[in-house]
């Protein structure tokens, strides 16, 4: 049977202009960084998407190596968005990125005009688009002057095979000399990727946070929950079916320290004193000035999404509340 979408699905959701750009983009977004890959299920894949667009999420963040294997996730999402959310394209707004490596060989990763440009191409094909609403260089790439890339950005653009340029994983000063460089090209460029959340704040120090929202540059946050520690899961140490055990790349055991897992359960209690669990609250807290536009999510299963759009009205902080989690993260 085809799939149907929720009629009532934009009720559920709040949206925010990406800087100073006309788009805007849905407090929550879903990443398909993980769970995604050749070796996930795949109906479960079309029902977190069918799930996440039936609550309001409207965009879907993808990059050229999400997999494993890469490219499998985009290869994944072509498939649902050709068999079933093709006749819902204009109302999803989906981005995907290139800068890491992707292919052997010399001009498979970094930041070069040949690299951009033949991976999105390779992008759309897989996802069976004519093009994305969101082109991101993944990360800086020092061996590759700084125009080059932002010029390799302003063709893909004027291509019409992206409709807005991005940046990710960049600090304050590259972002800045990347917004002069594309403001020079008349050239769209609306957000910075970075990761954030009460873990990890080097946005604030470095003062990137700051920067994007006066010089109107939207900040979409990925790893909010620090990839899973701000969740209930290692309340109680590392169960057998964690992250950890299972791939051990971007969570490593010897981060939940004594000293990590103690923050863990002091945060816990604020977030049940806020009638919210802990991972609703981490969600919460990295919106709850309006520097952020979006959060980005990750999940496993549909419940997980349902649960986390709980947060659209609960992103307000008590005085106390923002002290205290200061205080444990000390």
């Amino acid at each position: 049977m085809m799939y149907q979408a929720n009629e009532n699905r934009y009720g559920q959701m709040k949206y925010f202009h990406c800087g100073n750009s006309g788009l805007k983009l849905p407090a929550v977004s879903l990443g398909l960084w993980h769970n995604f890959g050749s070796r996930d299920n795949f109906d479960n894949m079309k029902a977190m998407c069918y799930t996440a667009f039936d609550h309001g999420i409207t965009h879907f963040d993808l990059a050229n190596n999400y997999g494993p294997v890469y490219g499998s996730a985009e290869e994944n999402f072509g498939r649902i968005m050709e068999q079933e959310l093709h006749p819902y394209r204009d109302e999803l707004v989906i981005s995907t990125k290139a800068g890491y490596d992707m292919w052997p060989g010399p001009y498979g990763d970094g930041g070069s005009r040949k690299y951009l440009i033949s991976s999105l191409d390779a992008s759309l094909k897989r996802m069976k688009l004519d093009y994305v609403d969101i082109f991101y260089h993944h990360r800086m790439d020092p061996d590759t002057p700084l125009m080059e890339t932002m010029m390799a950005l302003d063709q893909i653009v004027r291509s019409g095979k992206a409709l807005y340029a991005g940046i990710s994983n960049y600090d304050q000063e590259h972002t800045k000399e990347a917004m002069a460089i594309l403001s020079d090209l008349k050239c769209p460029f609306i957000i910075n990727q970075s990761s954030y959340n009460i873990f990890d704040r080097h946005i604030e120090t470095d003062g990137l946070k700051t920067y994007a929202k006066t010089h109107g540059c939207g900040i979409i946050a990925f790893s909010p929950l620090a990839q899973g520690m701000l969740t209930e899961k290692y309340l109680h140490g590392i169960p057998e079916d964690s992250r950890i055990r299972r791939d051990g790349r971007f969570l490593k055991e010897s981060a939940l320290t004594e000293k990590r897992l103690s923050q863990i359960r002091a945060l816990h209690e604020i977030a049940e004193g806020r009638g919210q669990k802990l991972a609703q609250m981490a969600l919460s807290w990295v919106l709850r000035d309006g520097d952020v536009t979006s959060v980005l999510i990750g999940a496993s299963r549909p419940e997980q999404i349902v649960e986390n759009i709980k947060i659209i009205d609960r992103t307000e902080f008590s005085k106390e509340e923002l002290e205290a989690i200061e205080e444990i993260c000390k």
